[in-house]
C-alpha cells in the first residue's frame, strides 16, 4: 500500500558547507533554472533545498557528486522513506535529481558512475493517487461574503476570494496581477502563470462587481503612490502570497468552515465545479493553464466521486424511508425511482 502520511521526521541536517565542485555545480544549474528556463523564485528555492540536501547526503558517505550511481540515489531516497517522508516529496526530490543529472550531461560533464548504474535512467518511486480537496458550493459562497466590506483590507480579500473562485488562479497568479490586467468589461483578465506563459482567464458577475468596488473605494485608500500591483498591502506595496493564504485561511475561521482553506483548494474548486457542470475538459485546461489535459483529468475523478456520493447517499436515506414505512405498515409503495429523485 502506497504511504500517503505528510509527517515528517527529523532528518539529519546535511554538512555547514558542500564540497566546492558540489556547490559550484548546483549554483551554475540553478541560474539556468531561473535565467533559461523561467523558474519562479519558489521553485528554484525548493531546488536549492531538495539538491543540497542530496549532495550533503552524499558527500558525507564520500561520494563526488560527478561519480554518484543510481544505487547511490536509490539509498537516499530509501533514506528519505525511513525517514517518513511523503511519497509526493521523495519522487519530487527524485525528479529533481535526475533533471540535475541530465543538465550535467547536457552541458558535457563526463559522469563517473559505474557502467549500467546512470542516474539517467532513474525510475521515480510510484505515488499513490491522492484527489484534490473542494469546496461544497454552499461553503464557497459562505467563505466569499465573510469579509467585511466596509474597510480598504475587507474589499480587497473579498475581490480575491471571488477572483480565486470565480477564474481558478493561483495565488502567485493573484499578487503577480497589475491593474493593466484587468478587463472590467468583458470580465476577463490577463494572467502570467508557470514558465512565464500568459492566458486571458474569465470570471463572471460577482467577482467583476468585487472587482470594481475594491478598485473604486478599497485600492484608493491603500494605495501611496504609483504602483501598478492590483492587489496593495497596506503600506501600498504588492501583496505576498504568505498574505493571501492568511486572508484565505482567516476568511475560512470567519465562515466557520470545517475544513481548513488555502488559496489552492479554491483552484480545486473551480475546476471541479466547471466538470460538474459539464464543461469541456479543454477548456478547464485552458482556464487553469495545464500544459498537458492529463493534469486536468484529476478533476473528472473528484466530480465522480462526488456524484457517486451523493448517489449513495440518496440511496441510504431511500433504504431508510422504505424501512420506516414497512415498519409502521404503510406498505410497499416505494419505487427505484424515488432514490433518483433524492439526488
Amino acid at each position: 500500500m502506497p504511504r500517503t502520511s505528510r509527517a515528517r521526521a527529523a532528518e539529519p541536517a546535511p554538512p555547514a558547507e558542500l564540497p566546492p565542485a558540489s556547490l559550484a555545480a548546483l549554483e551554475v544549474y540553478l541560474a539556468q533554472v531561473e535565467a533559461v528556463r523561467r523558474r519562479s523564485p519558489l521553485t528554484v528555492r525548493n531546488y536549492r533545498s531538495d539538491l543540497a540536501h542530496y549532495l550533503g547526503h552524499i558527500a558525507v558517505r564520500g561520494i563526488e557528486h560527478d561519480a554518484a550511481g543510481r544505487a547511490d540515489v536509490r539509498g537516499y531516497l530509501a533514506r528519505l522513506r525511513d525517514d517518513e517522508l511523503a511519497d509526493a516529496s521523495i519522487r519530487r526530490r527524485a525528479a529533481t535529481v535526475r533533471g540535475f543529472y541530465r543538465w550535467l550531461d547536457a552541458e558535457g560533464v563526463p559522469l563517473r558512475n559505474r557502467l549500467g548504474d546512470s542516474i539517467l535512467r532513474l525510475r521515480y518511486p510510484k505515488v499513490g493517487r491522492r484527489l484534490p480537496h473542494f469546496l461544497s458550493v454552499e461553503d464557497a459562497t459562505a467563505l466569499v461574503a465573510a469579509p467585511e466590506e466596509d474597510t480598504p483590507n475587507g474589499l480587497r480579500a473579498r475581490a480575491i476570494l471571488e477572483l480565486l473562485w470565480g477564474a481558478g488562479l493561483r495565488v502567485s497568479e493573484i499578487t503577480g496581477l497589475d491593474v493593466a490586467d484587468l478587463d472590467l468589461t468583458n470580465g476577463q483578465v490577463r494572467v502570467t502563470g508557470k514558465g512565464d506563459k500568459t492566458r486571458i482567464c474569465l470570471y463572471g458577475e460577482p467577482a467583476r462587481q468585487a472587482l470594481h468596488q475594491y478598485l473604486d473605494d478599497g485600492r484608493p485608500r491603500l494605495a501611496t503612490g504609483a504602483q501598478t500591483a492590483l492587489f496593495l498591502n497596506r503600506s501600498g506595496g504588492r501583496l505576498t502570497a504568505r498574505s493571501v493564504q492568511t486572508m484565505v485561511r482567516n476568511a475560512g475561521m470567519q465562515a466557520a468552515l470545517q475544513s481548513r482553506v488555502h488559496p489552492h483548494m479554491l483552484r480545486h474548486t473551480f475546476a471541479t465545479h466547471l466538470i460538474e457542470g459539464s464543461a469541456d475538459l479543454r477548456v478547464v485546461q485552458h482556464l487553469l493553464g495545464h500544459a498537458s489535459a492529463d493534469t486536468t483529468q484529476i478533476y473528472t475523478a473528484v466530480a465522480h466521486r462526488r456524484k457517486s456520493t451523493l448517489i449513495s447517499d440518496a440511496l441510504a436515506r431511500a433504504r431508510s424511508a422504505e424501512a420506516t414505512r414497512r415498519g409502521s405498515g404503510l406498505g410497499d409503495g416505494f419505487e427505484p425511482r424515488d432514490a433518483a429523485s433524492a439526488v
